[in-house]
């Protein structure tokens, strides 16, 4: 989401009328609504009721669910300081419910593999990435080795991943670096991979997490977009959104709520057409409706497992595969 904090999608409820509704007298030819009926629509209304939105989970038990008609209720105005937090938890929560597999997206095995990758990942997808970095670190599985490759060979290679000479550059660079300041080791701490070559906050945050297990924050553009949409913050700088939104959260859970938030931006919130109707937290998001809210519809647009098909990854973990996850094909493996 290039990001922007819900504008959420004001509920107007049966409720609306006031007093004018109260006096005016029923026509004896066209008899209003039933009055349970109405009842039973204020109450499904109401914030924090599952029942305004047909969920995945919902969707994939009833097959023929009837599209949803209601909007999720707008947040407060003025929502206080502590209902961010509970609401922002309990997001990352139900996140945590839905995606129990969620994890890195590109293949590595060890700390360089994934900090190469990470670098390799800008401007292109992380199956594109993990389709080409297997025969580079086949023929380059070292910082040392990389350092002193012939750069036009290591451009062919990279050719797939676009924009392939700067990222050359990049990873040759951060591979030189590595081998005469750090005795070719990936270094574990954030002021020292920041000045590597190609490797910014994002990049080693990445790596920190995930390679280290030091707590960090991916603000990639699926994290930008969905945090801003869920009105956790209007910052639209990486590190200001890193600062405010990590100042709702545990330090303990930031790469977690990094992979939950971007599993969720990629499967079912996209850029440009949400699932809203397929989405499991749609009764928690202020901008419930600006996506397709019929299940059954929205259930078509859901991608990689969620929608059948396969992952990024060519080596995912187990978790995903018992999750009924598929691995990504190899490059060119059909033609």
């Amino acid at each position: 989401m290039v990001v922007r904090q819900d504008s959420a999608v004001g509920e107007q409820g049966p409720e609306g009328g006031g007093e004018a509704a109260k006096t005016r007298k029923p026509r004896k030819s066209a008899p209003s609504a039933k009055p349970a009926k109405v009842a039973k629509a204020a109450k499904a209304a109401r914030p924090g009721k599952k029942a305004t939105v047909v969920t995945e989970k919902a969707a994939a038990a009833v097959p023929k669910a009837s599209p949803a008609k209601t909007v999720a209720p707008k947040p407060p105005e003025g929502e206080s300081r502590t209902a961010l937090v509970r609401r922002a938890r309990r997001i990352n929560r139900e996140l945590a419910e839905v995606y129990p597999y969620a994890h890195p997206e590109l293949d590595f095995e060890n700390p360089f593999q994934l900090l190469v990758a990470t670098v390799l990942s800008a401007q292109t997808t992380d199956l594109r990435v993990n389709q080409t970095t297997p025969a580079l670190f086949a023929r380059y599985p070292t910082p040392e080795d990389l350092a002193a490759a012939d750069p036009e060979d290591v451009e062919e290679i990279l050719r797939p991943c676009g924009f392939f000479r700067a990222k050359t550059k990049s990873v040759m660079g951060l591979s030189k670096a590595l081998t005469e300041e750090f005795g070719g080791e990936v270094p574990g701490r954030l002021e020292d991979l920041v000045k590597l070559p190609g490797v910014g906050r994002k990049t080693a945050f990445v790596v920190l997490g995930n390679a280290f297990g030091r707590p960090g924050i991916t603000v990639d553009t699926h994290f930008q977009r969905l945090v801003r949409r869920w009105q956790w913050t209007e910052e639209t700088d990486p590190e200001k959104i890193e600062a405010a939104v990590g100042a709702l959260f545990p330090k303990s859970d930031w790469t977690m709520l990094s992979h939950h938030v971007i599993f969720h931006g990629r499967r079912i919130c996209h850029a440009r057409k949400p699932a809203c109707g397929a989405c499991p937290i749609a009764p928690l998001c202020p901008a419930y409706g600006e996506g397709e809210t019929d299940p059954e519809k929205a259930k078509k647009l859901l991608k990689y497992e969620k929608g059948g098909f396969p992952g990024q990854r060519l080596k995912p973990p187990q978790a995903y595969l018992d999750a009924g996850g598929r691995p990504a094909p190899p490059l060119r493996a059909n033609g």
